[in-house]
């Protein structure tokens, strides 16, 4: 048996698909620092250009100055700080919800959440290009797995009775994102709701991408609609729109309570560090302010400039191969923009592609000048 890695990475380079690690030699923000050059940064998920705001920055010192660096223990053995009961409070109130919990990331928040919510003898119900985690936690979980056609209403309904027929007891939990990471389309989030109610199922809905940019105060697409109260588990992240790190879910007081029981991502790590969390309830109350309005209104504008039909910030560009998608971002890159080639398996084969993340901190002008070197225009 060969134990060298070599051969991988040769096959995959060969293929267009290796990957490598770029450090920036600046902060994150609309313009960044690489390899000494500066470059217009299309390539990350701060919608509102939070991760470098100094409310924030000042928020995280407090916090450090309060609560010290780190929490030191897990969550139920000694690791809960005041910030963390706060936070979780107030993300609550912001989501119409009984109760939420948070965890460090939003990958540890589906990995520990779906095995606790579904197992075997239950049935988890993916719409087909939900995000790696919450695949891999829908495996984790032991439950049957079933995959509908990317937001197939129709074939969701029909798969929730098939599988209800067979089974009039055991749990099914329908899983869905607001926006779809890679094509930012939008789930039929009402027509989803529906279908889960008539069969008595579960539906965990992942606002990832939509939380800080979509709905009243920029609380999401479920609250856009005012379903929250019917989505059994709203979660969502604080790395991309609230500029800062980790993930959660919101839902009612009881499954919340299970949930710090036997989600094993929440049990057996250590706290996220307390000044973190203290920070994010300044981006929780910014994000909800008059100046967070504002911030999605100009991120609106600058959407428009580059896609007016577009229903998010995240705008790609599909050119299938891997080799025309590498060369076209080298290009951008070339002329001074920083947009990602996004390949296998991150997406399927042959729909390799430019994701362009625009930001409310962008230039129009930046906009503008990037949608005459894209593909197409």
């Amino acid at each position: 048996m060969a134990t060298d890695p070599a051969a991988e990475l040769e096959a995959l380079s060969a293929a267009g698909l290796l990957r490598v690690l770029r450090p920036l030699d600046s902060p994150a923000g609309p313009q960044v620092m690489r390899d000494g050059r500066a470059l217009h940064n299309f390539a990350s998920n701060d919608y509102l250009g939070l991760a470098g705001h100094p409310r924030l920055a000042e928020s995280f010192i407090e916090g450090v100055k309060r609560y010290g660096a780190g929490s030191a223990a897990s969550r139920l053995v000694a690791g809960t700080l005041a910030p963390h009961a706060a936070l979780e409070e107030d993300l609550a109130a912001a989501k119409n919800a009984e109760a939420s919990l948070v965890f460090s990331s939003g990958f540890a928040t589906a990995i520990g959440c779906l095995p606790a919510i579904v197992g075997s003898g239950d049935t988890v119900i993916l719409d087909k290009l939900c995000h790696a985690s919450l695949i891999d936690a829908a495996k984790l979980s032991g439950a049957t797995l079933r995959v509908f056609p990317h937001n197939d209403v129709p074939k969701l309904r029909k798969l929730l009775a098939t599988v209800r027929a067979k089974d009039a007891s055991g749990r099914i939990l329908v899983v869905t994102e607001s926006v779809f990471s890679m094509d930012g389309d939008l789930c039929p989030l009402l027509e989803i709701v529906e279908a889960v109610e008539e069969a008595e199922a579960l539906l965990w809905l992942d606002e990832a991408h939509a939380f800080g940019v979509i709905g009243p105060s920029g609380m999401g697409l479920a609250a856009q609609y005012g379903l929250q109260e019917r989505v059994t588990f709203q979660m969502g992240t604080f790395s991309k729109a609230a500029g800062l790190s980790g993930g959660y879910v919101a839902a009612s007081r009881s499954w919340i309570d299970l949930l710090v029981n036997r989600a094993r991502a929440f049990i057996y790590s250590t706290a996220p560090p307390p000044s973190l969390a203290h920070a994010t309830r300044e981006s929780l109350a910014l994000i909800r302010s008059s100046d967070g309005e504002t911030l999605r209104e100009r991120l609106r504008a600058n959407i428009r400039v580059l896609s007016p039909a577009a229903g998010s910030a995240i705008i790609p560009f599909v050119l299938g191969s891997n080799e025309a998608t590498l060369e076209a971002a080298s290009r951008l890159e070339a002329e001074g923009f920083m947009v990602p080639a996004i390949r296998y398996p991150t997406v399927p084969r042959g729909t390799a592609r430019l994701r362009v993340s625009i930001s409310a901190a962008h230039d129009q002008e930046v906009v503008a000048a990037l949608k005459n070197l894209l593909p197409g225009s």
